[in-house]
């Protein structure tokens, strides 16, 4: 598949989840509702990884351009996060080792899965 078509996918999808969290009675991130649609969407095997493979390793290896946005708004809210720097701080720490082993954790999951599924004849 083209390199625009797979850009197309991962962008309409992510256009059809701002549609459905925009729909929802409940407030609900856009993107983490895209995220949990492509994964059920790779699950079930309506898509490929080969579909979005290089939009993906791409976007995989300039991952340090995503969190420009984020340290601008901790650079523009700097007053504010001042004054709750402690308690910010102390919840990072403690949540962040716990992301990464969930991550961990995942991970080993689904490759355990993938190796299962290329032992099956």
């Amino acid at each position: 598949m083209p390199i625009l078509g797979e850009i197309a996918i991962i962008l309409g999808l992510c256009l059809l989840c701002e549609g459905l969290a925009a729909l929802l009675p409940f407030p609900f991130p856009a993107s983490v509702l895209s995220l949990l649609l492509l994964l059920a969407l790779l699950l079930t095997g309506v898509l490929k990884e080969r579909h979005i493979g290089r939009v993906c390793d791409f976007f995989t290896r300039n991952m340090a351009i995503f969190f420009v946005p984020a340290c601008v708004g901790l650079i523009e809210h700097w007053e504010t996060l001042s004054r709750v720097l402690l308690p910010f701080l102390i919840i990072s720490l403690l949540t962040t080792p716990l992301v990464y082993a969930v991550t961990a954790w995942t991970v080993q999951l689904l490759l355990g899965r993938g190796r299962d599924k290329e032992e099956k004849p």
